[in-house]
């Protein structure tokens, strides 16, 4: 009998499933689909800091954007010492090096691509501009202020007349499928103190129960006994945690991002986005909102994006709203007017209310672990989630108050 059931096989999940096993224990991973087959796979890979409010979130970001370091060969240097202050108990042993590779296998980043490139906000007025910086003082992480001169020093063929800038070493990116896929395939390959079991295909109709504990799963394919289950269940994970009796409201939220034909050079050379993906990140409106994000990839496409809003799980391809994100696009980097769009995608980001991500056991349901309902942001926060939860499983204190995540913080609507 495992000592955990992790369901669902995206970015948080795979986190999840890699810190337990580290931690001694032996674990399933579940999942209906294939691994990052959900929201993971629509991802734009965002390790961001710069969009935090100052608070658990923001702390919650910095504790994860070192954890990624780590992952991804050996800290950096960034981030170890700046915000919330947490410390992980983590070393060099937890990175993913040319040897965790198949062989044969060699890519950047340990495996999945993962790119320190720092992200640069952009203001389109002198207004905009000072509630950036008042905001990059009141976060207190590593920043770089850049004015309307400074800005072509970062961003070369960036278009003229922004008022300045923010720029954010800390933010990065991350291919979201190799690095679901590495950290499950590494829970598997490199402990020997603790098994990781990958179930694709398998769906999960209810929990068994033993007394008032959460004792294991149900699925179609039989039971599936265990000390402990993790909700990682992302955009269904409110629906996971209705078949426990429990209420999580997480709520999907669309999004679309267009990709680029691969281009010759380095065209745009960090992360870079408009103030206005910060106000759209924090935005409860269910109605469309878009913003300019463009970033280059390792192999030449470059990613725009980002829009949002909440229409179920309408999959729906809205030539409107791929047209204001190319536009948009243009509007920061005039030559992209010279590229062609090859493909777009969508993907359904798990929305809570406070946007706030759920994490924790729920004291209504001992034995259930929740790990779900980050938004946008659960490829940047997967490591630390998954860090926080495997210490929660191994009886060990989290370095992080988890009070401000507590699954049971939601009031539940009347019927």
């Amino acid at each position: 009998m495992p000592d955990v059931v992790v369901i669902g096989a995206g970015v948080v999940g795979a986190a999840c499933a890699y810190y337990a096993a580290r931690a001694g224990l032996d674990v399933v991973v579940v999942d209906r689909g294939p691994v990052a087959g959900g929201t993971t796979g629509a991802g734009e890979g965002n390790i961001l800091v710069s969009d935090k409010e100052p608070g658990p979130e923001l702390d919650l970001a910095l504790l994860s954007n070192r954890l990624w370091r780590d992952l991804a060969g050996g800290a950096q240097g960034a981030g170890a010492g700046s915000g919330g202050g947490a410390g992980t108990g983590t070393g060099a042993e937890t990175g993913i090096g040319a040897g965790d590779l198949p062989e044969g296998g060699s890519r950047p980043g340990g495996g999945f691509e993962f790119e320190a490139k720092g992200g640069l906000v952009v203001a389109e007025t002198d207004e905009v501009l000072e509630a950036l910086t008042g905001l990059a003082v009141a976060q207190g992480v590593e920043h770089v202020l850049a004015g309307p001169g400074e800005l072509h020093d970062y961003e070369p063929h960036l278009a003229k007349g922004f008022a300045g800038g923010v720029f954010y070493p800390q933010d990065a990116q991350v291919h979201p499928m190799l690095a679901a896929a590495g950290l499950i395939r590494l829970g598997a390959e490199r402990f020997g103190h603790g098994a990781l079991m990958l179930r694709t295909g398998v769906t999960v109709t209810g929990f068994v129960r033993r007394g008032d504990r959460i004792a294991g799963v149900a699925t179609d394919q039989g039971e599936i006994l265990a000390g402990a289950v993790v909700n990682a269940a992302g955009t269904w994970g409110g629906e996971i945690a209705a078949l426990a009796g429990v209420h999580v409201p997480i709520l999907p939220r669309r999004g679309f991002i267009l990709v680029t034909e691969p281009l010759a050079g380095p065209l745009v050379r960090h992360k870079v986005y408009t103030a206005a993906y910060v106000t759209a990140v924090a935005s409860d409106s269910a109605g469309l909102e878009t913003s300019a994000v463009v970033e280059s990839t390792p192999s030449g496409p470059v990613l725009i994006g980002a829009s949002r809003e909440r229409v179920g799980f309408d999959r729906t391809v809205s030539i409107p709203v791929l047209e204001r994100l190319a536009r948009q696009a243009v509007e920061l980097f005039p030559a992209l007017a010279d590229y062609r769009a090859i493909r777009a995608y969508c993907g359904f980001r798990p929305y809570c209310p406070d946007h706030l991500p759920v994490i924790g056991e729920d004291p209504r349901a001992r034995g259930l672990y929740h790990a779900c309902g980050h938004e946008g942001a659960g490829i940047g926060l997967a490591p630390a989630t998954g860090h926080l939860i495997a210490r929660l499983l191994a009886g060990l204190r989290p370095e992080l108050d988890l009070t401000p995540f507590r699954p049971d913080r939601f009031i539940e609507e009347a019927s």
